[in-house]
């Protein structure tokens, strides 16, 4: 029956959802800064005078500053999920590969949503804006990608060959 393959997938996009969502839940981002209010104010009424304040442009200087902090912050926050997730998924492909590898459909269910949970790490890794991280990250996931293959898909011929 066509349910089974549905049912799997569902649940590989529940497990990534799960992990995606539970780092946002318990490890929140750093915050944008706001729009100053003046500036909203200044932008408006300046349509047709080209000169600013002195105030004005010591708001725009602050908030380019705070707009910068906040994109090294956020640099460092998409590290750390990527970090982060990936544990996650490392963890949860282990779970699939050993305790529930008897359950088949959990099993790839499972297995399905680690290696979402992998490419939600790399496209995190991605936002770093760091190569040697990224690359690092791609290359673990490289790694996990060949161990699975090799466990699930070449590991169980091997052993019906020699029965």
């Amino acid at each position: 029956m066509a349910i089974k393959p549905i049912y799997t997938l569902f649940l590989s996009l529940l497990i990534a959802l799960f992990v995606g969502l539970g780092i946002n839940a318990f490890y929140e981002g750093p915050k944008s800064p706001e729009y100053p209010i003046e500036l909203q104010t200044a932008d408006q009424s300046n349509k047709f005078n080209c000169e600013e304040t002195v105030e004005i442009k010591k708001t725009r200087e602050d908030f380019a500053q705070a707009e910068k902090a906040f994109a090294a912050e956020f640099k460092i926050y998409n590290r750390d999920v990527s970090i982060i997730s990936l544990i996650a998924a490392i963890i949860i492909l282990v779970l699939s590969l050993t305790l529930l590898s008897k359950i088949n459909m959990i099993a790839d269910g499972l297995l399905l949503g680690g290696v979402f949970s992998t490419a939600y790490s790399i496209i995190r890794s991605m936002m770093s804006q760091n190569s040697q991280f990224r690359f690092i990250i791609v290359v673990i996931g490289l790694a996990i990608t060949l161990v699975l293959g090799y466990i699930k898909f070449i590991r169980p011929k091997a052993k019906l060959k020699k029965a």
